[in-house]
Formats: structure tokens, sequence, C-alpha cells
């Protein structure tokens, strides 16, 4: 068999990947959609502008470093999630282009959504597809996701897994807190390397109670508070190191509440936000999840391209 396309147009990032099975490689492209300086968020139709802009050069950029290799089926990201009415228009992008190369290359089109693929992404690059054949719980914790999730093997090849939300955010997205904080700082957008850089240089250990109810986080007091904080004069590195501290107390939360009510499942940490250098220390040292490199964290297409490969009936470990 050959080479399988994934391609995935999220709300921030433009990517298409090329995963070789019987190489086990994967060869990436991709590119954040510009965001102006000051705004904390993307308009969908900037976004779809900027993915029909990128993605053809990212799809080339992909296939060149796989040795252009002949495909045997290309996959995509339709929806953000396995649920009905589950949409966003910038995913639109992604499903002509995938379509179009389906149909010149003669070969299948598979469908997935784009939280699938963060698991699979997730899996792979830990050395974890195994883990799709039982249960096991993820978290999905990015600028438009704050969930954990019960993850179990799904009935039918176009969803791959069976998720049920075991826990998650009733207000602000981690994700978007970070960046809403990094705007008041005067950071770039998306804001997580730069606060993660910023919250190391601080000297002191901030403890935060987080907001829970139930296994459910709220974390919008987290960007009133960094305000005040920064209006009292409190230094950035401080500011930025109770944004992250208070993110990890609601993960923790969220954690030992999905512990107590499932079992002692395996646990996968995925998403942007999960590739922040304090939290995989102290999350990971406290419950031995599974974190990946920032890399396979963040939106990319590679597991849309590993499920593609899976649903053609590949034998991946």
């Amino acid at each position: 068999m050959g080479g399988y396309l994934g391609i995935d147009t999220s709300n921030y990032t433009t990517s298409a990947a090329v995963f070789i099975p019987s190489q086990n490689r994967m060869a990436s492209s991709r590119g954040l959609l510009p965001v102006k300086a000051g705004n904390i968020g993307l308009k969908q139709s900037d976004a779809v502008f900027s993915h029909v802009k990128n993605l053809p050069a990212f799809i080339s950029r992909a296939m060149e470093e796989a040795g252009r290799p002949t495909l045997s089926g290309v996959g995509v990201s339709v929806a953000p999630r396995d649920q009905e009415g589950s949409y966003m228009p910038c995913f639109l992008v992604g499903k002509l282009a995938a379509a179009t190369a389906a149909e010149s290359a003669n070969v299948p089109l598979y469908r997935f959504s784009h939280q699938a693929g963060h698991i699979a992404a997730a899996l792979f690059a830990a050395g974890k597809l195994s883990w799709r054949k039982s249960p096991f719980l993820a978290f999905h914790v990015s600028g438009g996701t704050t969930e954990c999730l019960l993850v179990e093997p799904g009935k039918e090849a176009a969803a791959p897994f069976s998720i049920t939300k075991a826990a998650g955010s009733l207000d602000l997205k981690a994700g978007q807190a970070i960046d809403r904080v990094g705007v008041m700082l005067n950071l770039g957008f998306p804001a997580g390397p730069e606060l993660d850089r910023l919250s190391q240089k601080c000297g002191k250990k901030i403890t935060v109670s987080p907001t829970m109810k139930g296994a459910d986080c709220c974390l919008s007091g987290i960007e009133n508070q960094c305000r005040r904080l920064i209006d009292t004069g409190t230094p950035p590195e401080e500011v930025a190191e109770y944004c992250i501290a208070s993110i990890e107390a609601a993960i923790d939360a969220m954690t030992a509440a999905a512990l107590k009510e499932y079992g002692n499942l395996p646990l996968l940490y995925a998403g942007g936000v999960m590739s922040n250098f304090q939290i995989q220390k102290n999350l990971g040292g406290k419950y031995g999840g599974v974190f990946v490199p920032a890399s396979y964290s963040s939106d990319n297409a590679c597991g849309i391209a590993v499920l593609a490969a899976l649903q053609a009936g590949e034998d991946l470990a």
C-alpha cells in the first residue's frame, strides 16, 4: 500500500500530513492562520479565506517531504466533533480539497471529526495506538475545547472512537483564557508558547483552588483575576504563572473526578494547552498520564492521516 493524505482546516491552523504505514513514517506541514495584533480570535470568513490560500502549499510540502508516494486514500476532518449538528465553516475548505485529491488519485475519501484526529495523533505520537482497542480517558484541552473524554472503540469505521464527555469547562475554554491573558500582557496570538515561557520566569509557586461544579470546571474567573493583578501592578511573570496554575488546578481536579468515576483507566493528554511545560511536569508526575510532543498535541492533520490508514484496513499496532 502507499501513503495516506490527511487534511485538517481548523479555526487557527491549516495542516496536511502524509502517513506511510509500511515505513511508519509521517510527513507533516502546517501553519497558523494570521490574527491581527490585539485580537483574541478570528472570524470564520477570515479563517476560510486563509485556508483557501494556504492549503495547496501545505499539501504540496507534505507530499514532497514524504517522497510523493502513490496515495492509497485521503482523510479529512469535516466537523469539530462526532456529534449531530457539530459544524464550523472552516472545515468546508478541507472537505473540498480532500474530495478533489481523492477523485484525482482515484482513491477512497475518509471523513472524520477534528476531535477524533486529535486523539489519533496523540496515540500515534505516544506509541499507544493499541489503546484504541479498549477504554481510556483522553483530555482535549485547546482554545475551542476543554474536556475530559471517555474514549471507547467505535462501532463504525467513520467514527473510530465512541466518545463520552466525562467532564469539561462550563464557560471559558483553557486556550481562550490563555489567549485573553496573553493579549492583556501584549503577547502574540495564540499566546500559549509565550505565556509558558513567561510563567517559567516566575520565582514563586502560586497555589490556586479551582472553581468546580462536580467534575466540571469554571475558568472565566481566570481572566477577571488576571486583569485585577495587572491593574494592581503585579509583574507579568506572576500573572502568567497565576493563569497557568489556575488551568493546571482545574485539569487536576477533572482528572481526579474522572478516575474516581471510571476507574484507573489509562490517561492521555492532548490539545495545544497540554504542551505547557509546567502542566506536563506536575500532572504527568502525579497521574502518570501520557503527554505527547507539541507538534502532535496542537492542531494537526497527522491523526487524520492515521485514521484514514486504519479505516482502509492497514495493520497498525
